[in-house]
C-alpha cells in the first residue's frame, strides 16, 4: 500500500482528569475535501507499545489518505507523556482516552466538510481494545469499535506480563508458586518489577477486571454502534481464536454489527525485532470504509 509523505503534527494535550500532566498525541489530517471519520488509536500494554509504533503510525497514514483524520495518544505515563508508568492507574488510561475522542472531534470540526455526523472510530490494540471498550460508555456521542488481536479480558495480559518475570528462571510447581506471591504482592499494595516497568497495584488491579465488553450506556437513538474485528496469524486459513470468538459473541448479542477477519501476518506487538503486517493495513482501511 503506497503511503503519503505527509507528517501528523505532534503536540501536547494538558490532562483534565487522573494524575494531570501533558500527553503526547500525533494528529493526522484527512486527505481530500470531505473526511470519511475520525479514528483515535489506543496503544497497547507495556513493552507491546514499542514493538507497535511503526504498524500504528503506517495505518494511521493509510486512514489519512483514505480520508479520516487519525490521532494518537501516549497515556499516562507512556512514550513521551508525562508520569511515570508506576503511577498509572487503570482509570487515568480510561480518563485519557475520553478527554482524547474530545480533542479529536474538536481538531477534526476545523476540517473543511466536517460534520459531526461522520463516525467517531476507537481503534485498540491488545490492551487497548479493553480501554476503548470501557471508555465508549463514558463518551458523550456513539463510537464505533475497531479491535486489532483483542483479548477476551485483561486477566489475562496481566497473567503474560508477570510471566515475563519468572520466564527462564523457574518451571513447573515453583513456577506457579512465584506467580503466586506476585499476585499476593500486588494485592497488598506493593509494585512489581517486570521487565523494566514498575507495575503498580492499582493498575494491575484495573487490568485485571477488564473486559471486552459492550459499552454499558444505551446507544444514541438512529446510531448503530459497529465493531470491526482484526487478528492476525501465520496461518492462511486460521479461524478466529477462542478470545476473539468471545468478543464477537458479546457484541453480536448487545445488538452491535460485529464483523471479523483473520488476517495472515506476524504477530508484530512480540515480535524480537520491528516488524510489520502490510495486509493489516489494507484490511483495516477497507473494513472501515465497508461499515459506511
Amino acid at each position: 500500500m503506497a503511503l503519503s509523505s505527509t507528517q501528523p503534527s505532534a503536540f501536547f494535550l494538558r490532562a483534565d482528569a487522573g494524575r494531570n500532566g501533558q500527553r503526547y498525541c500525533r494528529f493526522y489530517s484527512a486527505h481530500g475535501e470531505l473526511p470519511r471519520g475520525s479514528v483515535l488509536y489506543i496503544h497497547p500494554f507495556a513493552e507491546e507499545m514499542n514493538k507497535s509504533r511503526r504498524m500504528a503510525a503506517l495505518q494511521s497514514r493509510a486512514l489519512a489518505q483514505a480520508g479520516y483524520t487519525v490521532m494518537q495518544i501516549d497515556l499516562l505515563g507512556c512514550g513521551d507523556s508525562s508520569g511515570d508508568f508506576g503511577e498509572a492507574r487503570w482509570q487515568d488510561w480510561v480518563a485519557d482516552v475520553v478527554q482524547a475522542t474530545q480533542c479529536l472531534r474538536m481538531r477534526s470540526a476545523a476540517h473543511a466538510g466536517f460534520s459531526e455526523q461522520q463516525p467517531l472510530w476507537l481503534w485498540g490494540l491488545r490492551a487497548g481494545c479493553l480501554l476503548a471498550a470501557e471508555a465508549a460508555s463514558q463518551i458523550a456521542e456513539p463510537s464505533n469499535l475497531l479491535f486489532w488481536q483483542p483479548p477476551a479480558s485483561g486477566a489475562v495480559l496481566l497473567q503474560q506480563f508477570l510471566r515475563l518475570k519468572i520466564a527462564g528462571e523457574m518451571s513447573g510447581n515453583t513456577s506457579k508458586n512465584m506467580m503466586a506471591k506476585l499476585r499476593a504482592q500486588l494485592s497488598d499494595g506493593s509494585a512489581v518489577e517486570v521487565a523494566g516497568y514498575s507495575l503498580g497495584a492499582a493498575l494491575a488491579s484495573g487490568l485485571d477486571s477488564a473486559r471486552a465488553m459492550p459499552p454499558s450506556r444505551a446507544s444514541t437513538p438512529g446510531a448503530a454502534r459497529r465493531l470491526e474485528l482484526l487478528e492476525i496469524s501465520s496461518r492462511p486459513d486460521a479461524p478466529l481464536s477462542p478470545a476473539g470468538a468471545t468478543v464477537m459473541s458479546h457484541f453480536s448479542a448487545a445488538g452491535h454489527a460485529a464483523r471479523s477477519r483473520v488476517i495472515v501476518g506476524p504477530a508484530f506487538w512480540q515480535t524480537s525485532e520491528i516488524a510489520q503486517a502490510p495486509d493489516l493495513l489494507a484490511a483495516t482501511v477497507a473494513a472501515l470504509a465497508d461499515s459506511q
